[in-house]
């Protein structure tokens, strides 16, 4: 049986040193986080709170910490890098003196963080953009998902995954001894799941369209076969099993959060380009995900994501209701 081919050798082979370096690197950060997450239980240092809040007032936890000091030694590391955005910090953070760094990094280091403690998926999620030359680093930050030049993300499970997108296609590598290993090469996302994914605790204030395409996919009037609900509550989880199975995760806007919950720089436009690159669609409803430019590293957006029927379907429900 041949050995499966390795994430350096795939990124070698299919696109350029720089961005190939860059991808590799954050895998071997990502390396690092799973032996961390693969003893939590058994240590002080790796479960509960860190004591402190980000910048999305939100408890921050041990391994939230770890991992987003790994990624920005990462990319510290990494002369090429122009500047990181990490949902942990408040602001960009430009590395000095590299005037001829390219890229920057834009991640969630550790996606589902408040599953830590019962052993549920958590996930890396990375976007990669490119400082055009000439142009400011930190205007160069809010670009819109079109514009990114490659994005992962890292779903630490049973297994860890590595599921990855540079414009030509969509690759997952499972990390086994230390090495990430091409598993799945030219991932597609099903035309039409079974599937919807949404926190529907959340249903009673979010705008009665999303009540009613829930109600549509349930008794089969939506896509002409009834639904079933699958959601765990840690994002990479549901999107990794859209993107196999087929389907759509909602999370819309709600009273509480009007402008939607997840961060539009570092959670919908990678997922997005990977999502489209595997034949699937993203949306906040109204517009693609990947044409929104953003007004601020933290932006937040409403999302529908996954394959094209279901996300199609509900954006003509919600385009033909009168704004509320």
């Amino acid at each position: 049986m041949p050995m499966a081919m390795t994430l350096f050798q795939h990124v070698r082979q299919r696109h350029n040193q720089e961005l190939g370096a860059l991808i590799t690197a954050i895998a071997d950060g990502a390396a690092a986080i799973e032996a961390r997450i693969r003893t939590a239980g058994l240590s002080d240092d790796i479960l509960g709170a860190a004591g402190s809040e980000n910048v999305q007032g939100e408890q921050q936890q041990k391994l939230d910490v770890f991992a987003n000091d790994t990624l920005i030694e990462v990319m510290k590391a990494l002369p090429t890098v122009a500047a990181v955005v990490s949902e942990e910090d408040d602001e960009p953070i430009v590395f000095p003196d590299r005037p001829n760094a390219k890229f920057i990094a834009i991640f969630d280091p550790l996606d589902g963080s408040s599953n830590i403690d019962v052993n549920v998926n958590v996930g890396t999620i990375v976007s990669i953009q490119v400082v055009k030359p000439g142009s400011d680093v930190r205007a160069a930050i809010l670009q819109p998902g079109t514009e990114q030049v490659a994005a992962l993300y890292v779903n630490y499970g049973p297994s860890t995954i590595l599921v990855y997108t540079a414009g030509k296609g969509v690759h997952g590598f499972t990390l086994a001894d230390g090495e990430f290993l091409l598993s799945s090469g030219d991932m597609l996302m099903p035309e039409q799941g079974t599937y919807y994914s949404m926190n529907e605790g959340n249903i009673g204030e979010s705008l009665p369209v999303y009540a009613k395409a829930i109600g549509r996919f349930r008794d089969g009037s939506m896509m002409g076969r009834k639904y079933s609900s699958r959601y765990v509550g840690s994002f990479i989880a549901d999107f990794h099993r859209t993107l196999l199975k087929g389907g759509v995760f909602l999370y819309p806007p709600t009273v509480k959060a009007p402008n939607g919950k997840l961060r539009l720089l570092y959670e919908a436009n990678p997922l997005s380009f990977i999502a489209e690159q595997a034949g699937g669609a993203a949306s906040n409803g109204r517009y693609r995900i990947l044409e929104i430019t953003p007004t601020e590293p933290h932006m937040r957006t409403p999302l529908i994501i996954g394959s094209q029927s279901e996300v199609s379907a509900i954006g003509g429900m919600i385009t033909i209701t009168p704004r509320e």
